[in-house]
């Protein structure tokens, strides 16, 4: 910032009386709060999905939709496991808990069952016309070998059983019974058992002398997300509700819990904790420390009055930007309170140390480094939101937007409303200005001999902390779920035959014939995966949608039985003769006539498959030769090696394996790495804006405070072995943000640095009580965070005065 421009702007606002700089902050903050009362009636909300905190894992779209769908599909199902040592027990509860959710609470949940019979039911009568097109690989392989009479003769021992499903309406269409093993095939492998329509097993136990235990399923789908705070309490507590009655009358029982809604809710209620608890402590800290410095009720208003209207335009200005405001960045956004309030402090440091200027002249005089010091925060915030990364993007916004808020309310409201005499501060003034003193004098290497090993140690520490530093990038970081919640998911899993993971496979093609022939080559290849327990289980529309190629080779296989030999097979079987000919019509019909998905996907016994299948999209502004294509959905469960699966498929361009969670965490790898080369840009574009005011020596020596404080603090977390996430690395830039304030009001106030000092000492207090509180949250990302801060406005506090041992023999530019 030039000297002409600095002129400028005091020029203009000495010329404003503080009634009018009040009426237009007033002008400014009622027009705030009018947007931030639009926005929330125009549908602005809170956001509490974690997934919308993060970047975008593929740019194609035909990806991006599986993603959706499978998350769509997943994200609001849950599953309650209704546990008691005997097994007719689970299974009332079971069926109770599905009576109570279904008649309690039929505007919170839907899809409510267990063991769905009639899912069966819908699949014989969609598949029954398309029997002759069917073959299970037995039948396939006997047929093959000409193998007809094996089938003649275990069609035989179906009529002769007791236990036999056929009846004569059965035979009159299908002889052989064939058909009634193709349906049984259609159902996915299980290790659960089915009595009285619920699905039922023996609770795993490490414990081999423990009791046995049985645990029945119950499952159900939230109408609402699982991540929208009021669904979470409204499904919480028709749950509660439904588990109450059933434990009334069942009160030997348990319940264990897997899904979204469970991990959500408990993320919800721990950010909503945190921005409390942190919020409330570090306002009483600041509220305290003003106290504490000035003695007065004014300041203390002056100081809650800075605060409001920062947190109003971080706010609003976030919703206007974004339409939501997610919790996580609110739980950042507290740390503004440590930021905002710098402002106050200088001011009234500043009165307290020339008490014969009034509240306006003030203002102006540290305008230039209220000035500076809010570019450069905006730099360092504007460097979290270069990333393509939606959470930091908000808190970017956030932050920027509340610094801006209180750097208004300084300049327009406090010549009028901060106006009120100070009480003598002179003890405080002294007290920082001995503490710069035995900084400068005592801290100071007195030789060269202690100034070098003053180096050498500093080296030391920084070349072992830096050798001991390692990498974490997992996105996992982003949420804490606690253990109780988690042994329930995690036992429920293996239960559930490994549940469906995050990863899963998807199978493309131009055609829809492609996909289905690609999904019947996989299959083989899933299974020995299984064997080899490389994967727990998977599900797959390959036994839904059987290809045209599969299926004319069916139908040409069965000719035997009903062109070739018919007339002998109702000899054996017999049979009347007057069906023969209507089945053998009945037969020839049926050619060329295949199962489709469309077809099966809109009926009753394909509906709940169809987010598995993606077709091409119809009038799509996207680029076709992206989004052209078919495309279908493996879902895979209980991977235990992820890198052994994927090599099955590297080298099939039709087949890719979709890791949402390994996706965006190498992403944050590369933003990690991006947001320390955001550092350095960061440094070099203070180094310009500053020497335009102090001169290239000075400026480069205002830089190096805040770029020698990131250094030791990436030392010190390799010392604690602490592995850098991308979360320390966007600290970092709040700490050179941060630094570079102290150093720059240091710098500006030339010899006189008693107010500055004590400014700098309130403003490091204030900013480690909120950072550090953030060090102690449960969520590693914003833990990380925190400790970054804590750690590096801890040396940049310690270093800043050192600037003062420079301005003295620096003239100013």
């Amino acid at each position: 910032m030039s000297e002409k421009s600095h002129l400028a702007a005091l020029s203009f606002l000495a010329k404003l009386t503080a009634t009018k700089k009040l009426t237009i902050w007033l002008i400014l903050l009622f027009t705030t709060l009018a947007l931030g009362i639009l926005q929330w009636q125009s549908g602005a909300k809170i956001q509490t999905d974690i997934l919308a905190m993060l970047p975008k894992v593929s740019e194609n779209p035909l990806t991006q939709r599986a993603i959706a769908q499978v998350e769509q599909q997943l994200a609001n199902r849950f599953y309650i496991g209704v546990v008691s040592a005997d097994q007719n027990t689970a299974v009332s509860a079971a069926t109770m808990l599905m009576q109570q959710l279904k008649s309690t609470s039929s505007a919170v949940f839907t899809d409510i069952s267990s063991a769905d019979i009639s899912q069966a039911e819908a699949l014989n009568a969609f598949y029954f016309p398309y029997r002759f097109n069917l073959l299970t690989d037995k039948q396939q392989q006997q047929l093959t070998q000409q193998q007809w009479q094996q089938l003649t003769q275990a069609s035989l021992q179906q009529l002769y059983s007791a236990f036999s499903y056929a009846n004569s309406a059965l035979i009159s269409h299908d002889p052989l019974l064939l058909y009634p093993d193709n349906l049984l095939a259609l159902a996915p492998k299980q290790a659960l058992s089915i009595d009285n329509g619920v699905l039922i097993t023996r609770l795993p136990s490490s414990d081999a002398e423990a009791a046995p235990g049985f645990v029945a399923i119950v499952m159900a789908t939230g109408l609402q997300s699982a991540f929208s705070p009021d669904a979470q309490q409204s499904q919480l507590a028709a749950l509660e509700l439904a588990k109450k009655t059933v434990t009334s009358n069942f009160p030997e029982v348990d319940f264990l819990h897997a899904g979204a809604l469970f991990h959500a809710a408990a993320a919800t209620d721990n950010a909503k904790k945190e921005v409390s608890s942190i919020g409330l402590i570090s306002l009483i800290g600041v509220i305290a420390l003003v106290w504490f410095a000035f003695r007065s009720v004014i300041p203390l208003m002056i100081a809650m009055v800075t605060l409001s209207c920062s947190l109003l335009f971080a706010v609003v200005l976030t919703l206007v930007v974004f339409g939501e405001l997610h919790l996580l960045t609110l739980v950042f956004g507290t740390s503004l309170i440590g930021i905002a309030i710098d402002y106050c402090f200088h001011f009234y440091c500043e009165r307290l140390n020339n008490p014969q200027y009034d509240a306006n002249h003030t203002s102006l005089a540290i305008l230039p480094a209220i000035s500076l010091a809010l570019l450069t925060s905006i730099i360092a915030y504007g460097s979290l939101g270069l990333a393509p990364f939606p959470g930091m993007q908000q808190v970017a916004i956030f932050c920027a937007a509340g610094l801006l808020g209180a750097y208004l309310t300084l300049v327009f409201a406090y010549p009028a409303l901060a106006s009120a005499k100070l009480n003598s501060g002179q003890r405080q003034l002294e007290l920082a200005d001995q503490y710069q003193g035995f900084m400068l004098k005592r801290a100071v290497p007195s030789s060269r001999f202690s100034a070098g090993l003053l180096l050498l140690g500093c080296m030391v520490f920084i070349g072992i902390g830096l050798s001991q530093l390692s990498s974490d990038d997992d996105i996992r970081q982003l949420q804490h779920t606690p253990p109780a919640i988690q042994q329930q998911e995690d036992t429920l899993r293996t239960v559930l035959s490994g549940g469906t993971d995050n990863q899963f496979l998807l199978i493309k093609g131009q055609s829809e014939e492609d996909v289905k022939q690609e999904l019947e080559q996989i299959e083989p290849i899933l299974e020995l995966a299984e064997q080899q327990q490389l994967l727990g289980n998977h599900f797959s529309l390959s036994r839904f949608l059987p290809s045209e190629k599969t299926q004319a080779t069916n139908y040409q296989l069965q000719q035997q039985i009903y062109q070739q030999h018919l007339g002998e097979i109702f000899e054996l079987l017999g049979i009347e003769d007057s069906i023969k000919q209507p089945l053998a019509d009945e037969f020839t019909a049926a050619k060329a006539r295949y199962i489709k998905a469309d077809n099966f996907l809109r009926s009753a016994a394909g509906q709940q498959l169809s987010s598995m299948w993606l077709m091409p999209q119809q009038d799509s502004d996207l680029d076709s030769d992206l989004d052209s294509g078919y495309a279908s959905i493996v879902l895979l469960g209980g991977i235990k090696q992820l890198d052994k699966l994927s090599a099955l498929f590297q080298d099939n361009p039709n087949v890719d394996l979709v890791d949402k969670v390994g996706e965006i965490s190498k992403l944050m790898g590369l933003y990690r790495q991006l947001t320390l080369g955001l550092l350095v840009i960061a440094l070099l574009a203070a180094v310009c804006i500053f020497t335009l005011r102090f001169g290239i020596r000075l400026a480069s020596i205002m830089v190096s405070v805040p770029a020698l404080a990131a250094i030791l603090t990436l030392s010190t977390l390799g010392i604690m072995l602490a592995p850098l996430t991308l979360f320390h690395a966007l600290a970092l830039i709040l700490v050179f943000g941060i630094g570079i304030d102290y150093c720059l009001f240091f710098a500006e106030a030339d010899q006189k640095t008693r107010g500055v000092m004590m400014a700098v000492l309130m403003s490091a207090i204030s900013t480690l009580l909120a950072f550090g509180l953030l060090a102690f949250s449960q969520t590693p990302a914003i833990s990380a965070f925190g400790l970054t801060l804590l750690i590096g406005i801890s040396f940049t506090f310690l270093l800043s005065p050192f600037i003062q041992i420079f301005t003295r023999k620096t003239p100013q530019c």
